[in-house]
């Protein structure tokens, strides 16, 4: 099932400009929001929700809050618990310092069990011999989605804290890790690299979320690792994702609006890390650099190519490009 998760997090906003790029500003939005889920099932969520401070400390105090699972191609199937300041949990495990680590973080009322993490996990423990470490932060995420808003900057700094144990204990440099998050976790990810310093090989935001985003100085942007990608697949008028570029280099497959064979912001929304899990596999989408939105929006861009997605760990690139994708897999 494709998760109820980072669902509704921008049915949060009434979106003033249909572009794929939206201006950096915080659109109106209405406070009480009705949304219907994969199951038929209504929920009406409060977006002016007072966010649950003490929580929110809580995270803020205790770093260990988060749970890393470890996956390789020895336990692909059933993981391993990798626990902060526990160097026993990590050197009894079958992590390996020697080959990259993928870090996978969700998004809203989802869970290590919710997607991207079992397409996107097994897409690269199918292609290579990686580390895969599952992030999951669903105490704070399962709350309402001021609460959980509010805590992604402290999540991303214990994901970060992880990393930066991870390495004191193994030596796995941080030039061979790749952070990968999808919605609230595209934020997630942004944090943790920037509590590195930068200095992560690649981070990459899957369809990063957008209500109350446009204008926090806490969302994923440029600085966060050595390269930084983004893919917007839901950025248009009601979507789920952020529409504007924030990172080095910005997809907007199908112009960032809207994708081939969806009919509902959730299905355009999960699309973004649909079309990065196979890209993993088969590095086959290609966009084209664009020098204006108008040219994102009317599909003429004519500059130079970049790939979208896929392992590379020293892939660089810079600025917006468009492509076409398919209606069904592999796109």
């Amino acid at each position: 099932m494709k998760v109820v998760a980072f669902l509704f997090l921008a049915s949060a906003t009434l979106l003033v400009n249909s572009s794929p790029i939206k201006e950096d500003v915080e659109a109106p939005y209405q406070r009480f929001i009705e949304f219907t889920d994969e199951e038929g099932q209504t929920h009406t969520i409060d977006l002016e929700a007072k966010p649950n401070m003490e929580l929110i400390e809580e995270i803020e105090r205790i770093p260990a809050n988060n749970a890393y699972y470890l996956f390789t191609r020895r336990n692909q199937i059933l993981s391993q618990t990798l626990t902060l300041n526990n160097a026993n949990s990590i050197n009894n495990s079958n992590f390996n310092a020697a080959v990259p680590t993928i870090v996978i973080v969700h998004g809203w009322l989802s869970s290590r069990l919710t997607e991207p993490n079992p397409t996107v996990r097994s897409a690269y423990l199918n292609k290579s011999d990686v580390n895969v470490i599952v992030v999951d932060w669903s105490r704070l995420a399962m709350s309402d989605y001021t609460t959980a808003a509010l805590g992604v900057p402290a999540i991303g700094r214990g994901v970060g804290e992880f990393l930066r144990f991870l390495n004191s204990v193994t030596g796995a440099p941080f030039e061979n890790m790749h952070l990968v998050g999808f919605s609230l976790g595209a934020h997630v990810v942004g944090n943790a690299g920037r509590e590195l310093g930068g200095r992560v090989a690649r981070v990459t935001g899957l369809d990063p979320a957008g209500p109350l985003w446009n204008y926090n100085t806490n969302r994923l942007r440029a600085s966060d690792g050595v390269y930084v990608e983004a893919i917007h697949t839901d950025g248009g008028l009601g979507g789920l994702g952020i529409g504007s570029a924030v990172a080095d280099a910005d997809f907007f497959p199908n112009g960032g609006n809207s994708q081939p064979g969806c009919l509902t912001s959730l299905c355009n929304h999960n699309r973004a890390w649909e079309l990065f899990a196979a890209t993993v596999t088969y590095n086959h989408l290609v966009g084209q650099l664009c020098t204006t939105t108008l040219q994102i929006t009317w599909n003429t861009c004519r500059g130079q190519q970049l790939r979208l997605g896929n392992e590379d760990l020293r892939k660089t690139g810079r600025g917006m490009y468009r492509l076409d994708t398919g209606r069904r897999y592999p796109y």
